[in-house]
Parts: structure tokens; C-alpha cells; sequence
């Protein structure tokens, strides 16, 4: 097992290529500071380029899985910090990368959800392609509450996932509510009372997959909501010539070594 870790996130890739990112600010219940973003973005580049990764599987240590920002340093230090305007990463401002760069990474995310799940913190959950929750988890789209919209992706990761009238209820009022209803709204896919050891048998079950296949697969589901039907199909072509090219490759070259260890038995 491969171990990495700061003072805000823990990576634990595991033999099976399932990485375990764990929040570890425990004792502000995994809220976000500027510390926590850097250190976010940081782990999101690591996991990018980590070799034998198949499968993601993000959480909080401690009571939340994130209560979304720290309050108690809102506002600070933000003079050197560049416009919310500013696409800083691509196609996203820091804010935003930190929930959409779940989204991004090549291989499957499966968020493992429990005690609380404000704000930032729902939108950094919403960027997985799958979310796991206990039943009693509390969650909120927290942002109105402060005079604010919700900024880090929400609007883009929500899109398709939540019905219009729900998500403009619950971030109009920001209303709290439970995993259970969570699910409901489809805001999250499975319930579960120890969501971390559901989302984790998820995420081996992915691993033992084709990963060429899982990585094609993950690129067609973020095309969906943008492509036209045409696109769409011409990309499924793509991707399933790549693989299929690729899978003749491999079977040549087992071929071919089979055929010389039957010759080398000959002998």
C-alpha cells in the first residue's frame, strides 16, 4: 500500500488500484479554509497522475464528511488571491476545481458520505460519479444562508443529477435535509449505514474491471450533458475502436507467446 498525506487529506492507494482520499481536519469537521483547497487541489493532482489508479473513493475523517467553509477564516488573506472570474484550471476558478476535479479524473469516484454535508462540501461530493450516504447524514445547500449562490461547480456537477424544482427549492431556502431524502432528490445513489465500506466494495468492483474500458466509459458519461446525439455516437465509436484495437494488440502478443514457449516445450 502506497501512503501520502498532509496536514489537511490522506491518500491510501491500496493493491487493487482503489485510492482512499480521507479528509483529516477532524476537529473543524473537515471545513474549508484556504489550507483545505490548496491542499485539495494538491491531492487532485497527485491522483491525476498516479500509475495502477482504477478507483477513487473520498471521505471525511471524524463526525462529517465536510461542513463546507470555515467561517472563522472567511475572508482572510484574499487580497493576492486572483478574480472568481479567472479560469485559473482550466475551465474552473480554485473553488470550482475542488469539487469539478472529481469529475475530471480519468477513473471512477465514489464518495462515502456521513455526519454532515453543507455547502462546499456537497458540491465536492456532487463532483463524484457516485455518492454513498448514511441515512442520517445532514446535508444543505448552504450558500444562501450567507447571501451567496453556490460557486464551486454545484450548478454544472448538479446538472442531471437533481430535478430543476428540488434544486431550486433547496438552494433557494437552504433547507436542511437527510440522506434518506438525499437519495429522493437524486442527490445521492445508494443509502447506506457504513457508506465508507459500501462505497469502498463499489470502487473494487470497478478495479477489477477492464481499466481501458472504465476510462472510456468515465469520458462518455461527461459527454452526455454537452454533446449532440451525433457526437455522442461517433464518440461511443471511438472509444470502442480504441479498445477493441487494443484488445487485438494484446491477444496477438499472448499468441505469439504462446506459441514460442510451446516451441521452447518442444525442445
Amino acid at each position: 500500500m502506497n501512503m501520502r498525506e498532509n496536514d489537511r487529506v490522506r491518500i491510501e492507494l491500496g493493491d487493487d488500484g482503489v485510492a482512499q482520499v480521507r479528509l483529516v481536519r477532524a476537529d473543524k469537521m473537515n471545513a474549508l479554509d484556504g489550507e483545505m483547497f490548496a491542499r485539495m487541489i494538491e491531492a487532485g493532482q497527485s491522483l491525476h497522475d498516479m500509475k495502477g489508479l482504477r478507483a477513487v473513493v473520498p471521505s471525511g475523517e471524524g463526525r462529517a464528511f465536510c461542513a463546507g467553509l470555515d467561517l472563522s477564516n472567511f475572508g482572510r488573506d484574499r487580497g493576492n488571491e486572483p478574480p472568481l472570474t479567472e479560469r485559473t484550471y482550466g475551465n474552473a476558478n480554485l473553488a470550482q476545481q475542488v469539487a469539478m476535479q472529481w469529475r475530471k479524473l480519468p477513473v471512477p469516484v465514489i464518495a462515502a458520505i456521513h455526519g454532515v454535508c453543507f455547502g462546499g462540501g456537497l458540491q465536492i461530493a456532487s463532483g463524484a460519479d457516485i455518492r454513498v450516504v448514511a441515512p442520517d447524514t445532514r446535508m444543505a445547500i448552504m450558500e444562501m444562508r450567507w447571501g451567496l449562490v453556490p460557486d464551486m461547480g454545484g450548478y454544472a456537477l448538479w446538472r442531471g443529477l437533481i430535478r430543476d424544482d428540488f434544486l431550486r427549492e433547496l438552494t433557494y431556502t437552504n433547507r436542511e435535509f437527510s440522506g434518506e431524502e438525499a437519495h429522493a432528490f437524486g442527490l445521492a445513489t445508494h443509502v447506506d449505514a457504513d457508506p465508507l465500506a459500501r462505497a469502498t466494495a463499489i470502487a473494487a468492483t470497478i478495479a477489477d474491471r477492464n481499466p481501458h474500458a472504465i476510462r472510456g466509459a468515465k469520458r462518455l458519461a461527461n459527454s452526455m450533458p454537452d454533446k449532440s446525439t451525433n457526437d455522442l455516437l461517433m464518440e461511443e465509436s471511438l472509444e470502442q475502436h480504441k479498445l477493441m484495437r487494443t484488445r487485438n494488440q494484446m491477444e496477438a502478443v499472448m499468441a505469439g507467446m504462446e506459441k514460442r514457449k510451446a516451441r521452447y516445450e518442444d525442445v
